[in-house]
């Protein structure tokens, strides 16, 4: 059978040097199963593994491939917590919300850990993130974060001031950081596969190339793809930015947004570890961030930027290149092999939207740039949540959510006006 172009992997680094995978066939027909999966990303197969661990019967129905969202193109960074922290969901939603949260949110780390060594999955996994403050106000404000999160039980932190942050990033644009000892980075197209095959190892089917036209609730819930049908006890829609037009009830609380990302020609050990000494994968504390890390070949992966509805920009290179060369003007000889784009879902609270819908469809989304960690945490509050254990779920699900202002013809450009707010506040140093 052929594919479509527009199903394949995006032509990323990750993609081509991803783990053999096979490519599953679509669905035809019809099939029965206790829980159907709509989206094969983080979100989707965590919850999937879990389930599967748990001996329900499976079904995981994927658009196009495994990974092939933000899941497979992200910057592969392991940051804990949420975008936003304790301190903002305190003062929102009062001390018992901040603390129900605050026990999960360095949860999702340990669930990847767990996965990678239970099954084995190799997906080059290193320790150490870093937080890096352009200025001293945001060195001030990682001093409070070290407390916040000290206060939560997470003590893996150190505080570098001044000329020592060189020993971990050598570049003049910073003037402090904080590590996070626990935190890591890792290729993660390849641990989404090595999940997925965990589901397969356990009975679990996965369909890809199988995008669900309509669905109608009821029980069983019956979900339509172009050749087939599932008729699922309960249904997880893991779908994420990909859910447009299928769901309208989870659309018009969030919004799909564009980052951009290039990977450089392979530089070397010696030079790739002149940059990041101890290869520690960094952000920066911008509103609209720079990340960036090592692969295990030696390259420089750099991401940054937002667009807001999702857009890609015409030259991806021309627009992410200049921020890369701020950060290390000594690579200006260095050629970039892959620049691609990634889209994922943000929030106007920038905090996850969990909940369920006619009491047997859960959904988990809108992680708002910081999905790694929390979409495994959100596989097995899902499977918690169906086995009769909804506490840890609900946490999440009671989180009020408003619509962003302006409605979806004028979300874009209120909070690209927003962002350009705090952007010219970052480059001021106020």
């Amino acid at each position: 059978m052929s594919v479509s172009n527009d199903t394949q992997h995006v032509a990323s680094w990750y993609a081509a040097t991803a783990t053999a995978s096979p490519e599953r066939p679509a669905l035809e027909g019809e099939v029965d199963c206790d829980v159907c999966v709509v989206g094969a990303g983080f979100t989707g197969i965590s919850a999937a593994l879990h389930l599967a661990e748990q001996g329900h019967r499976v079904v995981v129905l994927e658009a196009a491939r495994v990974g092939f969202g933000a899941s497979g193109r992200n910057g592969g960074q392991i940051v804990n917590s949420y975008s936003r922290d304790m301190d903002v969901i305190e003062a929102k939603y009062g001390a018992d919300t901040a603390r129900a949260l605050g026990d999960m949110a360095f949860e999702g780390n340990r669930i990847i850990r767990e996965r990678i060594a239970r099954y084995g999955i190799e997906c080059d996994l290193r320790d150490g993130n870093l937080f890096a403050a352009c200025n001293a106000r945001q060195m001030k404000g990682l001093v409070e974060h070290k407390a916040l999160w000290e206060r939560y039980g997470h003590r893996e932190l150190e505080l570098l001031e001044g000329e020592a942050v060189k020993r971990e990033v050598t570049s003049e644009r910073y003037v402090g950081a904080l590590v996070d000892h626990s935190g890591g980075h890792l290729h993660p197209l390849n641990l989404v596969l090595g999940q997925a095959a965990a589901v397969e190892s356990l009975g679990g089917v996965i369909y890809e190339r199988t995008p669900v036209t309509a669905v109608e609730h009821g029980q069983p819930v019956r979900l339509a793809t172009p050749h087939g049908t599932v008729r699922a006890e309960r249904v997880v829609m893991a779908g994420n930015a990909y859910h447009q037009g299928i769901m309208p009830a989870l659309e018009g609380k969030s919004m799909p947004c564009g980052t951009q990302i290039i990977t450089t020609e392979p530089l070397g050990e010696d030079r790739a570890r002149a940059l990041l000494p101890h290869n520690l994968a960094v952000e920066d504390c911008n509103y609209l961030l720079d990340y960036f890390r090592l692969t295990a070949d030696h390259r420089l992966i750099y991401g940054g930027g937002v667009n807001y509805g999702g857009q890609d920009p015409a030259d991806i290179e021309a627009v992410i290149r200049p921020k890369m060369l701020k950060t290390f003007p000594g690579l200006a000889d260095v050629r970039v092999d892959y620049a691609w784009s990634g889209t994922f879902l943000m929030t106007l609270n920038r905090l996850p939207q969990f909940g369920v819908l006619n009491d047997n469809v859960y959904y988990a989304q809108g992680y708002s740039g910081h999905g790694v960690t929390c979409t495994h945490l959100a596989g097995r509050l899902i499977a918690e949540a169906m086995t009769g254990r909804e506490a840890r779920f609900d946490a999440f699900a009671d989180l009020p959510h408003l619509p962003f202002p302006g409605g979806r013809m004028l979300r874009v450009p209120l909070s690209a006006m927003g962002a350009w707010y705090y952007e010219t506040r970052d480059r001021l140093g106020l």
